[in-house]
């Protein structure tokens, strides 16, 4: 059958002026979702190389730089792959000469919409992203967030999950994560507030401390959690029931409360060993024949012999 010249004008004009637009457009698509997911591997893999070496990511294991490396990969790639496919079919759409005017403008209008109703969800993703990025913390972790604090026991992009020293489990989107406080990240600090009475011998006493600090630190089952002994760093303060002594020291971030609970029981063995007092707030008690008698309002209390962990 033979195609009249008019026919072959048409077809030829249709390929040039339609078809092959469109196979470019295809090709160029294929060719920006091929290479998309190795940029933003690349890009992201720069990221978390620096952090690592730099930054706060330097304890992480290479499975857990792997698993985060995995999921904002994915989280990316999956974001410009749809961005470059809705662009190829609104221009496919165009070199077939539709009038793709009114659905522009009602896409415009639903995602205006959509984006007012799901913004706080956008949030919660890219917030989640660079908290993973930055390594701010990890499973595991005993963090102050969103005013809760807890250890974290689950985390992904949209949420992190913590429990609380209660057993309360709480769901954090990480839009809410403004200031994230790690409790635990390499090294924590015991700051431990101790007051004597007044008269105390003080340099008797900061010896009677540093040597309770310099066993504890040599204890087998403690040198490798302390990382610096415990010691005298100064006087805190003059009180209204005695002096206050300032003790210092390091310890592995997770071990800092059981640290600060075996310490204060140290310190109090060795004060009753050495006759150093702790001040206990004192009470007159009227006796019969009216002269006043002084007693004691049996142990410390909490607020004098406590722990401010920074």
């Amino acid at each position: 059958m033979k195609i009249p010249p008019e026919g072959l004008t048409w077809l030829w004009n249709l390929g040039r002026d339609v078809i092959l637009p469109i196979v470019l457009i295809v090709v160029l698509a294929i060719l920006l979702l091929a290479g998309s997911r190795r940029v933003i591997h690349g890009l992201v893999k720069a990221a978390l190389d620096r952090e690592t070496s730099e930054g706060t990511a330097r304890e992480l294991s290479a499975v857990e730089v792997k698993k985060r490396m995995d999921t904002l990969d994915t989280l990316l790639t999956t974001a410009i792959r749809a961005f470059i496919v809705i662009v190829a079919v609104v221009m496919i759409l165009g070199e077939l000469n539709l009038n793709i005017g009114p659905a522009i403008a009602g896409l415009g209008i639903v995602g205006i919409a959509v984006g007012f109703g799901a913004q706080s969800l956008v949030k919660d993703y890219f917030n989640g992203a660079l908290i993973l990025l930055e390594n701010q913390y990890s499973k595991g972790d005993v963090v102050t967030i969103a005013d809760t604090t807890g250890t974290v026991e689950d985390f992904s992009l949209r949420r992190t999950t913590l429990r609380d020293l209660d057993g309360v489990v709480h769901s954090v989107p990480n839009g809410q994560v403004t200031v994230a406080s790690n409790r635990t990240r390499t090294w924590a600090r015991i700051n431990q507030d101790v007051t004597v009475v007044y008269g105390t011998d003080l340099e008797r006493a900061t010896v009677v401390i540093d040597d309770v600090g310099r066993e504890m630190a040599a204890d087998p089952l403690w040198h490798r959690r302390v990382l610096e002994a415990p010691h005298v760093e100064r006087i805190e303060a003059l009180g209204e029931y005695g002096v206050t002594i300032k003790i210092l020291g390091l310890v592995r971030a997770p071990e800092k409360w059981a640290a600060g609970g075996e310490l204060r029981k140290r310190l109090l063995t060795a004060f009753a060993a050495n006759g150093i007092e702790i001040p206990r707030p004192q009470r007159v008690v009227l006796a019969p024949s009216g002269q006043p008698a002084v007693e004691p309002v049996a142990g410390p209390t909490d607020e004098e012999l406590s722990v401010d962990s920074e």
